[in-house]
């Protein structure tokens, strides 16, 4: 992760937003409004940039108290399994830290369990509905 760099809170592009997430969750492309999404319902997001490009990205959201949920962490293709990930946990995390928060809550497909654990987030039981498609 040697030229990657960590923000927080940083102004958002929503073209490239939207382009990293589509990519990183084998998505079809739509345009999303990204930063009028982060402002109103997120404690924290950050991103990981090298140079110009977008190398990363993790919304933190939270329930305005003690509960902060760690949403959309997608890295780019070229930067996987370069500490890239890791560090935009980590600098939430701090974030979750600062701000009060007691917990930190994750969901994650199994095979994603080996970099969540690396980050100090073990799996735990929980349910989940998918509501529509």
């Amino acid at each position: 992760m040697t030229d990657v760099r960590v923000r927080v809170r940083p102004e958002v592009d929503d073209v490239a937003l939207s382009a990293l997430h589509a990519a990183g969750f084998d998505e079809t492309p739509r345009l999303r409004r990204w930063s009028a999404q982060l402002a109103a319902h997120s404690l924290s997001w950050l991103d990981a940039r090298d140079g110009d490009a977008l190398a990363g990205f993790v919304n933190l959201a939270w329930d305005g108290d003690r509960h902060a949920f760690l949403l959309d962490l997608v890295v780019a293709d070229g930067y996987r399994r370069r500490g890239v990930g890791r560090a935009l946990v980590a600098g939430a995390v701090e974030q979750a830290t600062a701000a009060g928060c007691t917990w930190l809550h994750v969901d994650f497909a199994p095979h994603l369990t080996p970099f969540y654990r690396s980050c100090a987030l073990p799996p735990t039981d929980a349910g989940l509905l998918r509501l529509h498609g």
